[in-house]
């Protein structure tokens, strides 16, 4: 495959998973409406997207391997500290602020990824990522509709966790495009969430989840799981080693613009003017991400095989 068409599919694969997650906040927002709460959604939702995870493994013999010849601790390390900790932290901002303001704190996860990234490389952002990261960020601002009722309503505590899982994302970004290994994806993805839910039971104890009567609720599990766990990670398992954590964080942004459309489409949410004109921007602010010079393009070329080697 030529490492254009390779790099390309990465691309696209990293905005599925990006979208995918773009889908989970409307149908959660539907589960609290039928009277769940943060923790019993929250447990159910990991639950169910690693058992999940382990059935699409047991049917697919060819991604099995032994889990402790691979980099094991380090895919742990990363679903512990990247997949727990945001829905910890993004969860208990939700809960203190607006969800227009918990959003933009979370969105953060944009330059702080380009940071590392640029910091473990030790060179310069390129201007295209420069430009496409202040698009992406003004389109935030005017598709989540911050108001002044939720600058006002501001919690320290919150803008804190708020900052902390914008963090912990980047970290999952950052780290996945780092682990090189011949894993399968669902391999990697499994060690991920099964590392990730003995932290998630601790914040989030699961016996509301297992009590009798909670079948329902393990539906909803199994559709959030799949959503929020299942189709992202392994497809940002496939995609973000091929094309780098910088460019995944920029077609990470994806998530908004199908959150709000779905919330639009699904829950009949109401879609200002200014938010549609966000949400192009971020689309702009994607596609300018994807620009290179003339002279990074043999370079990108190369790193794209080398990934894949």
């Amino acid at each position: 495959m030529k490492a254009s068409t390779a790099r390309w599919i990465a691309i696209v694969l990293v905005l599925i998973g990006s979208a995918s997650y773009g889908m989970l906040s409307p149908f959660v927002k539907m589960a609290y409406d039928r009277g769940w709460n943060d923790v019993q959604v929250s447990a159910s939702q990991v639950t169910m997207g690693t058992v999940l995870l382990w059935v699409l493994l047991l049917v697919t013999p060819k991604a099995w391997t032994n889990p402790f010849k691979g980099p094991w601790i380090r895919l742990s390390l990363i679903g512990i500290f990247g997949l727990s900790l945001t829905t910890f932290f993004y969860n208990t901002t939700l809960s203190k602020l607006d969800a227009s303001l918990s959003i933009v704190l979370l969105f953060q996860f944009t330059w702080m990824t380009i940071l590392m990234d640029c910091l473990f490389e030790r060179k310069w952002p390129t201007r295209y990522q420069l430009i496409a990261l202040v698009i992406i960020m003004a389109g935030t601002l005017l598709a989540v509709n911050l108001s002044g009722s939720s600058l006002a309503n501001m919690d320290g505590i919150g803008i804190v966790l708020g900052l902390l899982s914008g963090f912990a994302y980047s970290v999952f970004l950052f780290f996945t495009g780092r682990v090189r290994t011949s894993m399968h994806p669902v391999m990697k993805s499994v060690v991920m969430l099964t590392a990730a839910l003995p932290v998630i039971y601790i914040i989030y104890p699961p016996a509301q989840v297992f009590d009798t009567g909670t079948g329902s609720l393990l539906l909803w599990g199994l559709l959030l799981g799949t959503l929020g766990q299942v189709i992202p990670t392994v497809t940002f398992n496939i995609g973000i080693p091929r094309i780098g954590s910088a460019l995944a964080a920029m077609l990470g942004s994806m998530e908004l613009p199908v959150a709000i459309t779905a919330a639009y489409l699904i829950l009949g949410e109401a879609v200002g003017y200014w938010q549609w004109l966000g949400i192009v921007l971020i689309l702009i602010g994607i596609f300018v991400s994807e620009r290179k010079p003339a002279s990074m393009k043999l370079k990108v070329e190369r790193d794209v095989e080398k990934r894949e080697l």
